[in-house]
């Protein structure tokens, strides 16, 4: 009985020191206990750098919901970046865009609205008859728009994602990750203009009118939460409650994913907790701002020999709080020269910052405007003309 007793109490010590390692080895790496339990997939990353602060089961390929609309968003903010659209652009309501059910503004069948109301509605509200009015009015269909989507998605590198419409709307094989959710959210946030919709908590549409119609904001932590200005709820029965939120304090603004939340409230606890944390341990340093010109590169074969390279997002370093900002080294990466044609906006090469021979910032370059081919004869001029000068 003694030995009995012995081997039992053994047992339980193993058993014991065992426990706390297995709970240790089910957590995402290099999180903190006790986070984001109440919800299926949680991410929080720095807007600037890109960098992840804390995640779990990011990857986790779930229903987004209306945070879906991210991607809708982006795609509008693009054509809109390009001039294809304009804020002032007048879209016809389609029969299809007047039936979306769910989250709506209530579009009539033939009712033309401006790219700008369109936005409010989209942003603020919610609206789905509007994201697939805008879905047409850009693309011509829904098919086509969808298609842009899911092209989109993929030249950000999005493994985790699929859509299958521009609205959110429950639909098999329809599904994103907080990863990849939290990606698509720091590329729209490179259109500032966007936080112009997503910051506002109430606005209205058809102003002057006998149908006057109240805007809501679905994102409560935009009146509760110090610094939120955006950027997309999302609900539905299979998704539960999500949001994607962004938060800006000084220079430096955080993205946080929460999918899969049993409520709204756990949802925008979740979210406040993961940003506060964020915040109370990390700061931005910028070192250039947007569009800064680094180098010259030469264009083979451009209407122009040369063209200015530019930083086509700040370059910002992520520091610990009281973490010092020396022993930087900085470097810029472009090809020794380009090939026209080239488009506005194209990353062309990285400024790079290091520490400790380690890369601790990374920002895209970009030629900031359209270099088209040389004609014959200005590549002749310039043959001739270098001829001549030697």
């Amino acid at each position: 009985m003694k030995a009995f007793s012995a081997f039992l109490l053994c047992t339980l010590l193993l058993f014991a020191t065992l426990v706390p390692a297995a709970a240790a080895s089910a957590q995402t790496a290099g999180t903190p206990a006790g986070k984001a339990q109440q919800v299926k997939s949680a991410i929080v990353i720095e807007e600037g750098t890109g960098k992840v602060l804390y995640q779990m089961n990011a990857d986790k390929e779930l229903p987004p919901a209306s945070m879906t609309k991210i991607m809708t968003l982006l795609l509008i903010f693009k054509a809109l970046s390009r001039h294809q659209i304009s804020l002032n652009d007048k879209v016809t309501v389609s029969e299809h865009a007047a039936s979306m059910g769910g989250s709506q503004v209530f579009l009539e069948p033939g009712e033309t609205m401006t790219v700008n109301e369109m936005l409010k509605a989209i942003a603020i509200a919610s609206g789905n008859d509007a994201s697939m009015a805008m879905a047409e009015y850009i693309a011509g269909s829904e098919k086509a728009f969808v298609l842009q989507m899911n092209q989109e998605a993929k030249s950000l590198g999005l493994t985790h994602t699929k859509f299958q419409n521009p609205t959110g709307l429950p639909v098999q094989d329809h599904y994103s990750s907080a990863h990849d959710m939290a990606v698509m959210a720091r590329e729209l946030a490179r259109y500032d203009q966007v936080f112009n919709y997503t910051s506002k908590y109430e606005d209205y549409l058809r102003q002057n009118t006998d149908k006057k119609f109240w805007l809501v904001n679905t994102n409560k932590l935009i009146k509760t939460y110090p610094g939120a200005d955006g950027l997309k709820t999302g609900f539905t029965n299979e998704a539960k409650y999500c949001l994607t939120a962004t938060a800006k304090r000084g220079s430096m603004r955080v993205i946080a994913v929460v999918m899969g939340a049993p409520s709204p409230k756990e949802r925008n606890k979740e979210v406040a907790a993961l940003m506060d944390e964020a915040f109370a341990n990390y700061t931005t340093k910028q070192i250039l701002g947007k569009n800064a010109t680094v180098a010259s590169a030469k264009v083979n074969k451009g209407s122009r020999g040369q063209v200015p390279v530019v930083t086509g997002n700040p370059a910002v370093l992520l520091l610990k709080k009281g973490e010092d900002a020396n022993g930087l080294q900085k470097k810029v990466d472009i090809p020794h020269s380009l090939q026209a044609p080239i488009k506005a906006g194209t990353v062309v090469g990285y400024y790079t910052i290091s520490k400790n021979h380690q890369v601790i910032s990374r920002t895209p370059l970009v030629v900031n405007e359209n270099i088209k081919r040389a004609s014959w004869w200005q590549l002749f001029k310039r043959s001739a003309g270098s001829i001549l000068t030697h």
